[in-house]
């Protein structure tokens, strides 16, 4: 049964296991470098070695991707196309705005956006085919104009496949893995450079991440996912229901519920285990459950936020939107008993692809903001440039930069 303990006595429970990604480096270093150096070949290598490979090329074609599409049901093709359109609508309200206004007489400034060249979209295949990850990747890089969307999963999913046909992906890849990284990191004759790499992955998909951020954009880097529970009261069905639809993703996935009732701890602890005798990832949500998660009675519901906050969890789930103002690090926020994590996970519209191990201390989930940049303009007239021209020869005369300084009296003398 899943652990109850003291808030004083969950020192363990909030240090995360620290992931061994200095061993993954090690592992996914020469990977890396024989992409760069040998391209297609280097890549194809190792997709043969670890995602069985079996074809000439990783590139999937067009007509693949329609034939996938053709044999997906009904049902699924509308699951995709609702569950695509809120988060469409989502993200349009996430784009930063293009402006120009005055800021005194003379001096107008503001800003363009624009889309990134290229982005590529990881997929993980492992334990799960992740279609809902196609969307919440590619559909905020179409919103936001990026004209070449690409996806790259190491197996030949339907599901995945025919969900990036029917949301007009413009380039899928038939690779996972550092490799696949590798790939968008540093580019081939067959898979272009991304400008930006997002998506989740294994360790050595986090490890490749880390190692080429300065050769290329990335969201994060991915650890084990984990949900943190406020709830004062609320059915016991629905917490234990969260807390298992976090545990079933990973045997390393933590699920924590912060109360400040024991009558309901007991409660979901009772009720956890009737729904593990019933579920179909059973094996993997016990294992989440007894190794990384626990029920934390705490003195307040104030004591609970600090805790949080202190944790910075990747989904927060809470049951008292009054708590909403003091909340300040975390990754998505669920409010109320009818806002299941799953339903971010899938549809709802914000994104899923979201801060674990802490990062939510840095930001918040991918975005469409992700997919543009921001560029500042600047318009001076004489008169504006006269105006601030003390304040900038004085400080590029004191940086010992004399051109700078007469950059500016160069025109106005």
């Amino acid at each position: 049964m899943i652990r109850i303990l003291e808030s004083k006595d969950m020192g363990k429970v909030l240090s995360r296991r620290a992931a061994k990604l200095s061993d993954a480096e090690e592992v996914v270093r020469p990977i890396l470098e024989a992409v760069r150096k040998r391209g297609d070949k280097g890549l194809l290598e190792y997709a043969k070695k670890f995602d069985g490979l079996e074809r000439k090329t990783v590139r999937v074609p067009n007509e693949e991707l329609a034939a996938a599409a053709g044999r997906l049901t009904p049902q699924f093709r509308a699951a995709v196309e609702q569950a695509a359109a809120n988060v469409r609508a989502y993200a349009e309200r996430q784009l930063p705005r293009e402006y120009t206004a005055p800021f005194g007489p003379g001096r107008k400034l503001g800003q363009v956006v624009r889309p990134l060249d290229t982005v590529g979209c990881y997929i993980p295949a492992g334990r799960y085919p992740l279609p809902s990850t196609v969307i919440m990747t590619t559909v905020p890089a179409k919103v936001a104009g990026v004209p070449n969307v690409c996806v790259a999963c190491p197996k030949p999913v339907d599901e995945v496949f025919g969900t990036a046909y029917i949301l007009g992906v413009d380039h899928v890849f038939l690779m996972g893995g550092a490799q696949a990284v590798a790939a968008f990191a540093y580019g081939t004759k067959t898979v272009p450079r991304a400008d930006r790499i997002v998506g989740p992955g294994n360790i050595y998909v986090a490890a490749a991440k880390k190692l080429i951020a300065g050769e290329t954009g990335i969201d994060f880097v991915a650890g084990p996912t984990e949900i943190l529970i406020i709830a004062a009261d609320g059915d016991p069905a629905y917490l234990a229901a969260d807390m298992l639809a976090q545990a079933e993703h990973d045997t390393d996935a933590s699920a924590i519920l912060l109360t400040t009732s024991k009558r309901l701890a007991n409660k979901v602890a009772k009720e956890i285990e009737k729904q593990l005798a019933t579920l179909t990832t059973a094996a993997v949500a016990r294992r989440a459950i007894d190794k990384n998660s626990a029920i934390v009675l705490v003195k307040s519901l104030d004591e609970a936020v600090e805790i949080s906050n202190r944790f910075a969890p990747e989904h927060l789930s809470i049951h008292h939107e009054e708590l909403i103002p003091k909340i300040i690090h975390a990754g998505s926020i669920f409010v109320g008993p009818y806002s299941p994590e799953a339903a971010g996970d899938y549809a709802s519209g914000p994104n899923h692809v979201l801060p674990t191990s802490g990062v939510a201390r840095l930001r918040g989930g991918l975005n469409a903001a992700d997919y543009v940049k921001v560029i500042s303009v600047q318009h001076l007239d004489r008169d504006a440039l006269a105006a601030i021209a003390p304040a900038v020869t004085t400080l590029a005369r004191a940086e010992g930069l004399e051109a700078h300084a007469r950059s500016v009296e160069v025109r106005l003398a």
